[in-house]
């Protein structure tokens, strides 16, 4: 049976991994569900688009343009209301042109849209990176976070912790004989990585309990945080394989960033290549846990976990075949 406190649900964001696991979360409970998407792509991105709009099954589907607003009232609400409002949207790349149009522009449209149709909620998924922002997609999305919260509609702000898909791009690798690839000596950084269907039902489940209303929710999956040598250490271990590392230390990467931001005053496509170097490097040197300000540290414990799955139970599935892998696109780091 449908809520009645958000019985009709618009979402957008739906072809995404997580979109679309938060799209069948909403589907399970009961909910009217109907998704705004782009228009499908051309090329290999095409397949990957037609291939998530098959597992929406059972969701209406609106095609519209998010970056413009007449098209989103006119295609995606068709001046209908709608009672909550989730959006899984995010930037593609991170470079700060993607950034501020989607993470920012984009969703304040969404936000515009939410008004309008008269939804009493909104759901938005973030990412926990913003607690220490440096780059343009962090600034990006804490500023439409700051326009969400003072815009009186009721709120769910889910910051989550690492995705599976960005962990789990060495495996061929490692069948491949070759060794994992660590930052510094692997334990630099950790992290409680979250498996998509958990993280959707988190999401989903911010529409019925009042504790999380008008709330910033930082979360990860279950378990203790794990550093990327464990991650290796494991992996290593589910193959039946002698573990193997290499480091690399993280000045190679601020000598990366910084030939690249030079040659980028020349080129301004080598711009675009040094800012996402400087994702990397972010990612490389920052845990994705709740930061203590006050005591200079991330706290991994004060990091809140939620659902059954573990990154090792994906380990184990994705080597045994019963797991797919990710679709990663630029969540690929090796």
């Amino acid at each position: 049976m449908a809520h009645s406190a958000a019985a009709r649900v618009l979402i957008f964001g739906a072809t995404g991994t997580i979109g679309q696991a938060t799209a069948q979360a909403l589907r399970r409970s009961g909910r009217e569900v109907v998704a705004v998407v782009r228009a499908p792509p051309a090329g290999r991105a095409a397949a990957v688009h037609g291939q998530a709009l098959r597992r929406l099954a059972g969701v209406e589907l609106r095609v519209a343009d998010v970056t413009d607003p007449s098209s989103l009232l006119r295609d995606g609400l068709r001046g209908e209301r709608f009672d909550a409002v989730v959006s899984c949207l995010a930037s593609r790349t991170g470079a700060p042109r993607d950034a501020w149009a989607i993470d920012h522009g984009a969703q304040l449209n969404v936000l515009r849209a939410a008004q309008a149709a008269g939804a009493a909620q909104f759901v938005l998924l973030s990412a926990i990176c913003v607690q220490k922002p440096r780059l343009a997609f962090q600034h990006a999305k804490l500023a439409f976070e700051k326009t969400l919260v003072e815009s009186g509609i009721g709120h769910s702000i889910v910051r989550p912790t690492a995705y599976f898909k960005s962990l789990s791009g060495q495996v061929d690798r490692l069948r491949r004989g070759r060794p994992f690839l660590v930052f510094g000596d692997g334990r630099l950084t950790a992290c409680k990585p979250i498996a998509d269907e958990d993280l959707a039902d988190y999401l989903a489940g911010c529409l019925d309990d009042p504790a999380r209303r008008n709330r910033i929710l930082p979360i990860g999956g279950p378990g203790e945080a794990v550093t990327p040598r464990e991650q290796g250490e494991r992996l290593f271990e589910l193959l039946g394989m002698r573990p193997r590392f290499r480091e690399v230390p993280l000045a190679l990467l601020d000598g990366v960033i910084g030939a690249l931001a030079l040659a980028g005053r020349i080129a301004p496509s080598l711009a675009g290549k040094a800012e996402l170097a400087r994702i990397g490097r972010y990612y490389a040197s920052e845990s994705m846990l709740v930061w203590d300000a006050q005591a200079g540290r991330y706290d991994a414990a004060a990091t809140p976990s939620t659902g059954t799955r573990t990154l090792f139970d994906f380990y184990a599935a994705l080597l045994k075949g019963d797991a797919a892998a990710p679709e990663r696109g630029d969540h690929a780091v090796f």
